[in-house]
């Protein structure tokens, strides 16, 4: 693949503070139009990357090119081709939904008479033509975050960054927000770059990324990642889950020691895992087995390193 086939490219891209680096020879290649995203911790330095690619912090070392652009060389060029929608919504809450909008497109220096067509295609298209003459503060929070995410696009960016967009939402807005979302990708083509905790979210990505302290240690299509992982995960409740690991990690698969538990990773059957369930249960409060999630795979991607072997 190209450069020119690219949204964005970075090369061993680092940011540091001081000891600490947030973001340690991060490489990227995200195709134009992919729904990329970046899952890790909190600290991981999904946000210092953002940042970084948004041009609002200088790498310390590195390069990495948005739309072509470079972050270093070329901010006012990678600007005028992203949006980005931040943890906390950007909007006037004193300023209608309509105003918000026009507002915005005044800061990209758009004609007035395309603020106006475009403010009213958003707002049809985030279900916000009703509410267009309502203040920002007077929305809902689900309704705000969707102004806020047509805040971000009024310009038409190619790329559209989304750091956390449904944090504190509800299930119902969480879920309507990714039905806006993919009503923008597939009226507009733009490229997507998110990060989240909800990591049932990210499986609706072409790819994702897991970063932990600063790096990218693992990456891939969810559904392969997912595939990969295992057939089941078996969960067992304990007070001494280190005994329970210790004897039945050989037969189960490698284990994952957690507060009150143990979780296996395994390609058994079902009626493998059911002959298991009487001597499980002897020595654990609950037993379950399911199909394994991104979750799954996110968990053990940054489990601690002392849960990575058996334990002593």
């Amino acid at each position: 693949m190209t450069g020119e086939d690219l949204a964005i490219r970075a090369e061993r891209l680092s940011k540091r503070y001081g000891d600490t680096r947030a973001a340690d020879a991060v490489d990227l290649a995200i195709p134009r139009g992919q729904f990329f995203g970046l899952l890790g911790p909190n600290g991981a330095g999904k946000t210092s990357l953002i940042h970084m690619l948004s041009t609002l912090i200088r790498p310390s070392a590195g390069d990495a090119w948005v739309a072509g652009h470079s972050v270093r060389r070329e901010k006012l060029a990678v600007r005028a081709s992203i949006g980005v929608v931040f943890q906390e919504p950007a909007l006037d809450r004193a300023l209608t939904a309509a105003q918000n909008l026009r507002f915005a497109g005044l800061l990209n220096d758009l004609p007035r008479a395309e603020i106006k067509k475009r403010s009213d295609e958003l707002l049809a298209l985030f279900g916000l033509a009703d509410h267009r003459d309502r203040p920002a503060g007077a929305l809902s929070g689900g309704m705000r975050r969707a102004l806020d995410i047509a805040r971000g696009v009024i310009h038409r960016p190619q790329i559209l960054f989304l750091d956390e967009p449904t944090i504190g939402l509800d299930v119902p807005n969480r879920r309507a927000i990714w039905r806006h979302i993919a009503r923008l990708r597939a009226e507009f083509g733009i490229t997507v770059f998110l990060t989240t905790h909800h990591l049932e979210e990210a499986e609706n990505c072409d790819e994702v990324a897991f970063l932990a302290a600063g790096r990218i240690v693992h990456g891939g299509r969810p559904n392969v990642l997912i595939e990969r992982f295992g057939k089941y995960v078996v969960e067992a409740e304990s007070d001494r889950p280190k005994e329970l690991a210790e004897r039945l990690e050989a037969r189960l698969g490698e284990a994952l020691i957690e507060a009150d538990g143990v979780q296996f990773r395994c390609n058994h059957e079902p009626a493998d895992l059911g002959a298991l369930h009487a001597e499980l249960a002897a020595s654990a409060r609950a037993v379950r087995w399911r199909r394994p999630n991104l979750n799954d795979v996110f968990l053990w991607v940054n489990r601690p390193a002392q849960s990575q072997r058996r334990a002593a």
